[in-house]
């Protein structure tokens, strides 16, 4: 299957050996690397049970990446369809749920209890109906990016770099309350696009009360 891609996207010459596995990636990951005259591919074991269609499709994909050849959008088209499947995005989740869980200090940090901050955003904004997922400071101090949601293994994770006396606390607790839409609103399919702010996301991020004043603070603290 990768020698006739390697053919199908316009390689010349005699194809290389391939060594291919699956393997158990905590997302739907393909690498490739070329050693001398064998190139080693590693598919995402949720490959396994894709259409052959879809496999070929995967295999003109990475190694157009490797060879720098630009096919066909119809070439990758079925891979690329497959990845964004809703049937295929579920299926990711539930294998991060088992497989994935990102490594955090805990709730407490030394400036704000996220626990307690969930609890009181969750009755202010979301009537209590919102189930708490797992919540932690990140181990490490991230550059730009303030919180994050991972479906996966259910759990809201956010920047240390916040847990400061300096920070306002409406500053956190904006960062944590929009994670928490997402909890609320998840990443969907909008033609082909995924869409994780949907107009309903945005404009629900809009009632929190220090909206302006927080996005100002962390623009400061993002430079």
């Amino acid at each position: 299957m990768f020698q006739r891609a390697f053919t199908r996207i316009g390689c010349e010459g005699r194809p290389p050996r391939f060594r291919v596995e699956f393997y158990p990636y905590s997302s739907l990951s393909m690498t490739i690397r070329g050693r001398e005259d064998l190139v080693i591919v590693r598919l995402s074991d949720l490959l396994q049970r894709a259409p052959l269609a879809v496999l070929e499709a995967g295999a003109a994909l990475i190694l157009s990446r490797l060879y720098r050849r630009r096919g066909s959008k119809a070439l990758f088209e079925p891979y690329l369809a497959y990845a964004r499947s809703d049937r295929t995005r579920n299926r990711i989740t539930k294998m991060r749920s088992g497989r994935v869980r990102l490594a955090s200090t805990g709730p407490r940090g030394k400036h704000f209890d996220l626990h307690t901050m969930f609890e009181e955003l969750n009755a202010k904004y979301f009537s209590g109906e919102l189930q708490r997922p797992n919540i932690g400071w990140s181990t490490r101090s991230w550059r730009r990016q303030f919180g994050c949601f991972d479906p996966g293994p259910n759990q809201i994770l956010l920047n240390r770099r916040m847990d400061r006396p300096n920070v306002p606390n409406y500053a956190v607790e904006y960062v944590l309350f929009h994670e928490m839409l997402h909890v609320k609103h998840p990443t969907r399919r909008s033609g082909c696009t995924l869409l994780s702010h949907s107009p309903e996301f945005r404009a629900e991020e809009k009632r929190f009360e220090e909206f302006q004043r927080a996005r100002k603070v962390l623009d400061g603290l993002a430079r």
